[in-house]
């Protein structure tokens, strides 16, 4: 069964928080990952991915780089899944319709923009009306993943 987890980003960016949910994924998971996002963002991740940390960096790679199998972490704007992955990071609105291919599915919305908070809702909505079991994470004063929900 999919374990959906939707993430509320408020206090920090997609950029600022992507790269440690991928590394955990990784390197405490073993898993690899798809990241589905808007095109201009596949592109600016491709870029922070290598840089955003001085001393480590994300092996990954998306349609500009190639050899998708051999990527870890796949970017993409495509609803694919070239890597063998078993985590499915969706952002910018994006949707896949093989979400049951995923052992996980992340929903990372910016909570700043109420036409994403309201689509995280339709699409919360929808899950949980399929059935799912959800878990909603939204950051405390801190800026640590504190869980507010569930369904």
């Amino acid at each position: 069964m999919t374990e959906f987890r939707f993430y509320h980003l408020q206090r920090r960016s997609l950029e600022d928080v992507l790269p440690v949910m991928l590394d955990r994924v990784l390197n405490r998971d073993g898993k690899r990952a798809v990241v589905l996002a808007a095109p201009e963002r596949v592109r600016a991740l491709n870029v922070h991915l290598w840089t955003y940390n001085d001393r480590a960096f994300l092996p990954h790679g998306s349609q500009e780089d190639g050899f998708a199998e051999d990527q870890p972490v796949w970017l993409t704007d495509r609803d694919e899944n070239p890597n063998g992955a078993t985590a499915l990071f969706l952002a910018d609105g994006a949707e896949s319709a093989h979400l049951a291919d995923y052992a996980l599915v992340c929903e990372l919305f910016d909570g700043n923009d109420a036409d994403a908070v309201t689509a995280a809702r339709a699409r919360w909505s929808a899950y949980k009306d399929a059935g799912h079991d959800l878990t909603y994470w939204a950051q405390d004063d801190q800026g640590r993943w504190a869980q507010k929900g569930q369904a």
